[in-house]
């Protein structure tokens, strides 16, 4: 699938020029890339990226939200290096990109700027927003969708409290991170966070507080089914859609534009969309926008 490859190849760093050789070693030189056909794919990419990014949200109502900022392994502009990217779940149970733009991961008026464009062209609060304690994405929401709730992503929890362990603790902390976010209710939750301290609190207690700190957001999730559990805890939607293509490490960045690296970004998105997990209980989604309250996730 050329709108999978062709930005695969792109956002890894290797420019347009390169694309036609690099195809016909796998695709044979009867492929018909040339590099004009590439240029007119990138540049119809482009047209729909923007007719996205302008498309009417009155209709369509999220639920949850899931937000992320990815630097990616190209440069878009000079110092703009991040996609910010919000994936939603829609009432009928549908995951679907939201939103997608480039911006500063950590600056609370890109966040802003996104959320407000999206407002304006008819999105609604959503219920839960999930996403790392790190990103200004959170002061934005306060600000543009105060009703909103917040669930901070234990995938990156995880890693921050991780960061802050010697090695040696590194299995152990883990194994005592997963009952947490693991448990079987919010109380069974609440027991694993005292063992946790118990066993870390008086060597690592920088550790600790990464998580006791942070205590009410990281588990907020607890207050949904059951069932849409899996699903709230991680930005896991976003995370393995980009995992090829994100930067993880310092390196070189390759040459790009900021609409193609966009428009790419967005193709990427389009064709992983398919491959998304659905949720599950679809049902329980509309209950959750209704107010339903569920006691142990029940």
């Amino acid at each position: 699938q050329m709108s999978e490859v062709l930005p695969l190849l792109y956002l890894h760093g290797l420019s347009s020029n390169d694309f036609t050789p690099a195809l016909e070693q796998f695709l044979g030189s009867g492929a018909g890339l040339s590099a004009s056909t590439i240029t007119r794919l990138t540049s119809q990419w482009q047209d729909e990226a923007a007719a996205f990014g302008r498309r009417d949200l009155s209709a369509t109502d999220y639920v949850y939200l899931w937000v992320d900022g990815i630097h990616l392994k190209v440069r878009l502009d000079q110092e703009k290096l991040c996609l910010l990217v919000m994936l939603g779940m829609r009432a009928d149970g549908r995951k679907e990109l939201v939103a997608i733009t480039d911006g500063y991961r950590e600056s609370a008026e890109s966040w802003a700027d996104l959320l407000r464009d999206c407002k304006r062209r008819g999105m609604t609060a959503p219920v839960l927003a999930i996403g790392d304690g790190a990103l200004g994405f959170w002061k934005a929401v306060r600000e543009v969708f105060p009703a909103t709730k917040e669930q901070r992503c234990w995938f990156h929890k995880q890693a921050n409290v991780l960061a802050a362990l010697p090695t040696s603790a590194h299995q152990s902390a883990l194994a005592a991170i997963k009952e947490i976010y693991n448990a079987e209710d919010i109380d069974k939750a609440q027991i694993a966070v005292k063992a946790f301290e118990a066993d870390f609190g008086a060597k690592y207690p920088k550790a600790v507080a990464k998580i006791t700190d942070d205590l009410d957001v990281l588990l907020e999730f607890y207050k949904y089914p059951a069932e849409h559990w899996i699903h709230l805890r991680t930005t896991n939607p976003i995370e393995s859609t980009f995992a090829t293509v994100r930067l993880r490490t310092k390196v070189t960045k390759g040459p790009g534009s900021r609409a193609a690296g966009l428009a790419m970004a967005y193709k990427l998105i389009d064709a992983a969309a398919a491959r998304w997990r659905a949720v599950n209980a679809p049902h329980l989604v509309a209950l959750v926008r209704a107010g339903a309250v569920f006691h142990k996730g029940k």
